[in-house]
């Protein structure tokens, strides 16, 4: 009998992928929704609310992996207060109701793996290089995935193994975050953020998805793993690689950091910081990227 993942988040972009590639490699799928959905034969639905702290504990009992994606847009909104909570809320609480469940029932999973993010770093721009040992920051990014983290540990005080995937920003076929950016720059008016010195770690949907399929197969992982390439390219380089696909070089201002901050508030700190990050540790485990080059990736992602 097929092993089975539960996911969180199995219907967003990086869940949808991810669905895909484990049926493909054999293991049956079963997806938290927070809308009744009729099962199909390779797919199992269970539903869960977050805002009652509801969750069918089926779900949970069948699974042999849970691989926890949920989570609210970080870039999506103004950063409210009420926002951050929900930026928050929307990724601890899912640990809790599966930890309650786990503890409850004396469930043992063969790994618990999550999302977390390389925003643990902080939103500030500089050249070092951030490794897995590298302090938490003390900002609102930083401290979310600190949080995120800790949740994680409680599932790790069940004796079960648990991996966190500190991921970079996610390049992929019609979503995320090119998704945003393709309309204004095929239209001829892309342009660099700030500075545009700012570093922006990447990775191709295909290796992200891969190395969540390896967190669940090698026994041997454990604890955080950055997912993201390691060719300190920044926000001027991507922009200006991105226009050039579409036959032009950018030719509009940068967008001044004042005027982001005015529309975005402290949300652009997302756009206009960013980090050096080493995916050594990740490949010193054996797994080898597939999407390297940042050019012939955009163009594996727009064509």
């Amino acid at each position: 009998m097929a092993q089975n993942v539960l996911l969180t988040g199995g219907s967003g972009f990086i869940g949808k992928h991810l669905t895909d590639m484990l049926l493909e490699a054999g293991y049956s799928v079963s997806i938290l929704s927070r809308s009744e959905r009729e099962s199909s034969e390779a797919i199992t639905y269970y539903k869960w609310d977050l805002n009652k702290n509801y969750i069918d504990e089926n779900a949970v009992l069948n699974a042999d992996y849970i691989i926890h994606l949920a989570g609210e847009g970080i870039v999506e909104k103004r950063w409210t207060a009420k926002r951050k909570k929900d930026i928050l809320d929307s990724r601890i609480k899912p640990i809790d109701l599966i930890f309650s469940v786990l503890e409850k029932n004396n469930k043992k999973l063969n790994a618990f793996v999550s999302a977390s993010a390389v925003g643990i770093y902080g939103a500030v721009t500089s050249h070092k290089i951030c490794t897995e040992n590298t302090p938490p920051a003390n900002d609102f990014l930083g401290t979310t995935c600190q949080k995120w983290e800790s949740a994680v540990d409680k599932i790790g005080s069940l004796g079960i193994r648990t991996v966190k995937i500190r991921t970079g920003i996610v390049l992929g076929k019609d979503e995320g975050f090119l998704k945003k950016m393709i309309p204004t720059f095929k239209s001829g008016f892309g342009a660099v953020l700030g500075s545009g010195k700012q570093y922006l770690p990447w990775i191709h949907i295909d290796d992200l998805c891969r190395i969540y399929l390896k967190s669940i197969e090698d026994e041997k992982l454990e604890g955080p793993y950055n997912a993201c390439i390691t060719d300190n390219t920044t926000n001027s380089r991507f922009s200006k690689t991105l226009a050039n696909l579409f036959g032009y070089s950018i030719w509009l201002p940068k967008v001044p950091p004042f005027l982001l901050k005015l529309f975005l508030g402290e949300m652009s700190q997302a756009v206009l910081t960013g980090q050096r990050v080493s995916s050594e540790k990740i490949q010193q485990t054996g797994f080898e990227f597939r999407f390297t080059d940042l050019e012939k990736t955009l163009i594996n992602c727009i064509k």
